[in-house]
């Protein structure tokens, strides 16, 4: 076991604390006495940590765990199950920090930011159960190397429930920390996010994934076709772009444009199809209103949609200008 400079400080202040106690009982003629060690449990559990963490001690209540899986003494999988360790089974050995006097932060595994272990450690706790499915990948997601902690984003001793497990909570802890995809989804098109109706782990896994941006299928395109599958194909006469990555075209999480576009046509159409051998007019300062009809076309029509209207690919015989 590696011993850091914290755990080793909290060790020496616990031995002068033992040793001074020892003096001042043997000056007045008592028995010495005995201070649990770092590794030793409480001898009635959970009792033993609810005595101080209970329903009127605001701010450090853990009775919320009795509303969640983790609490549940009929379920052998929960750390209150058959012969589990409660309390202790998460927080580690808790005689120590029950002393009265005690190093309290030096004593157990709070999960909190100032926790004295580092959060490899603290997350290790979760991870020793939580190991299977989605979390496979923990290791090799962004979110670990960026040092995050289990406890940064889910909340299991809050009286409301871990705003993970909800849609309508869920987006508001991705996006304190995912600050310009929060502006994206306050832009007017958008997915609906903001308002509950879709998370953000719809699209990504939070644990970790071997895809690009911790999508939870191995391409965007994927991903897309899970919810936009009219768009999947195959199609007699496909659309390149849309075939090689929808985001060539639409911005993931919110545009300013209809359709969440990258750019409004027909420039978006125009980065690809050049005017040349077709009766358009290209979209530059010449081609605004005012300047020449083709222009007008562009802004109050539909632009290139006007006619081609099936961009995302036709199964029309006749389709092959994806105009029907």
């Amino acid at each position: 076991m590696k011993i850091t400079r914290s755990v080793l400080s909290a060790l020496l202040f616990l031995a002068g604390v033992g040793w001074q106690a020892l003096a001042v009982a043997q000056q007045a003629g008592a028995a010495a006495p005995k201070l649990p060690s770092l590794d030793e449990y409480t001898q009635k559990g959970a009792d033993t940590c609810l005595s101080c963490h209970d329903d009127e001690s605001p701010g450090y209540s853990a009775a919320a765990i009795f509303s969640s899986k983790h609490g549940q003494p009929a379920d052998k999988r929960s750390p209150f199950g058959a012969g589990g360790l409660q309390c202790e089974a998460c927080h580690g050995p808790g005689a120590q920090h029950s002393a009265k006097g005690s190093k309290k932060k030096l004593s157990i595994n709070s999960f909190k930011a100032d926790s004295y272990l580092p959060v490899a450690q603290r997350n290790q706790a979760c991870l020793s159960c939580h190991e299977g499915t989605s979390r496979t990948g923990w290791h090799a997601g962004t979110h670990e190397r960026n040092n995050l902690a289990c406890t940064d984003c889910h909340k299991i001793h809050q009286p409301q429930g871990d705003p993970m497990l909800a849609k309508a909570t869920e987006a508001e802890a991705c996006l304190s920390c995912h600050k310009d995809q929060r502006a994206d989804f306050h832009k007017p098109s958008t997915h609906p996010v903001r308002y509950g109706l879709m998370s953000c782990s719809g699209c990504h896994s939070p644990h970790g994934s071997t895809a690009d941006a911790m999508l939870v299928k191995p391409t965007l395109n994927q991903t897309c076709y899970s919810c936009h599958a009219e768009k999947r194909g195959p199609l007699l006469w496909e659309h390149q772009p849309v075939t090689e990555d929808c985001s060539l075209c639409h911005s993931p999480h919110g545009s300013l444009r209809e359709a969440m576009l990258n750019k409004s046509p027909a420039l978006l159409c125009q980065q690809c199809h050049s005017p040349a051998a077709h009766p358009s007019v290209a979209r530059t300062s010449n081609g605004l209103p005012g300047g020449s009809a083709g222009g007008s076309i562009f802004v109050v029509a539909g632009s290139c949609l006007s006619c081609h209207s099936q961009v995302h690919g036709s199964n029309h015989p006749s389709g092959a200008k994806l105009m029907r």
